[in-house]
């Protein structure tokens, strides 16, 4: 492991501010940010990440090798959930063990946005297309938690179709809005790009932070909850993305060779969805606990892998 990479993402501002969020509620500050302020900054932060990926997309060659990433990141999104609920069920209920391994299974944008960040640092690109395999490695674990619960729970839990499951999950804000914005910069012209850059890239970074701070305020005001559900659920939060995002940083090498797609890959097996999972699972499992998975996802994994995650996997595609 490179410990400068280390060290450089410890002290990124991006990371500072959200510590900073934690260390406002520790000392009872009212530090907030507006919830309207919040959505506003979370949908930006999607339609600047959606529309670059767009215009990244519309410069690059459609080939077999887009295809095969395409379908490996669809895999990585089934797989997980698979074997991670397995493990999960020998603790928690049916209804939570698949909600964790659907959150786990899926993807995290905001990691994602900070991940591209991390490779601005590295002076390492990734291609376009990658912001669609984001969007696509949404729904599959959603879809496979909810079918585990329905073969594995006694009670018939789960309140709505696989059909609306499925469309709830493609409708979901933030998957939409990712996919749309990837169209829009798809089909729009160089000019047309150029003329709106001030806002789709110089404030990038500065709305990231803002972002961030937000949610380290939100995992602050979580992690006491969180605790009290034992040791397992901490280990669990860290230790298998770890493994997701260590294996997949080093099979990647046999779908490409670019190291920005692979360390995508990497940064999206490792992370945990709190926006989309959480959502979808209010509709399909009622009865799983959102004040487990959730702490898990974005006051636990999150932050580990903003700042000890990144490196590891950037050091093992480096090293492959």
């Amino acid at each position: 492991m490179n410990f400068d990479l280390l060290i450089e993402n410890v002290t990124n501002p991006a990371l500072l501010f959200f510590l900073l969020g934690i260390i406002a509620v520790y000392l009872k500050s009212d530090l907030e940010i507006p919830n309207n302020t919040s959505k506003f900054i979370s949908l930006y932060l999607l339609f600047s990440i959606g529309f670059k990926g767009g215009q990244e997309l519309a410069h690059s060659d459609f080939s077999i090798h887009v295809v095969w990433e395409i379908l490996f990141g669809i895999s990585i999104s089934i797989v997980i959930p698979l074997y991670a609920f397995f493990i999960l069920k020998r603790k928690f209920n049916i209804e939570n063990s698949g909600a964790i391994a659907a959150a786990y299974g899926s993807v995290s944008a905001v990691t994602f946005v900070t991940a591209i960040s991390f490779l601005e640092m590295q002076n390492l690109d990734f291609k376009g297309h990658m912001v669609a395999v984001m969007a696509l490695m949404e729904a599959p674990a959603i879809i496979v938690g909810v079918v585990l619960i329905r073969m594995y729970s006694k009670s018939n839990s789960t309140s709505s179709k696989l059909s609306e499951v499925i469309k709830h999950s493609f409708t979901n804000g933030s998957v939409l809005l990712i996919i749309g914005s990837l169209m829009i910069g798809l089909l729009a012209s160089d000019k047309a790009a150029l003329d709106i850059k001030p806002f789709t890239t110089d404030i990038f970074k500065g709305f990231l932070a803002i972002f961030l701070l937000d949610m380290g305020i939100v995992s602050g005001k979580k992690l006491g909850d969180f605790f009290k559900s034992g040791w397992f659920s901490l280990i669990f939060a860290i230790i298998i993305p770890l493994i997701n995002g260590s294996i997949v940083a080093y099979v990647s090498q046999f779908v490409t060779d670019d190291v920005g797609n692979r360390f995508i890959f990497a940064i999206l097996a490792s992370s945990a969805s709190y926006i989309a999972v959480p959502a979808a699972m209010k509709i399909a499992v009622p009865k799983a606990n959102p004040g487990l998975f959730l702490p898990m996802a974005l006051a636990v994994t999150f932050p580990f892998n903003i700042t000890f995650g990144m490196p590891i996997y950037l050091s093992i595609v480096l090293a492959g």
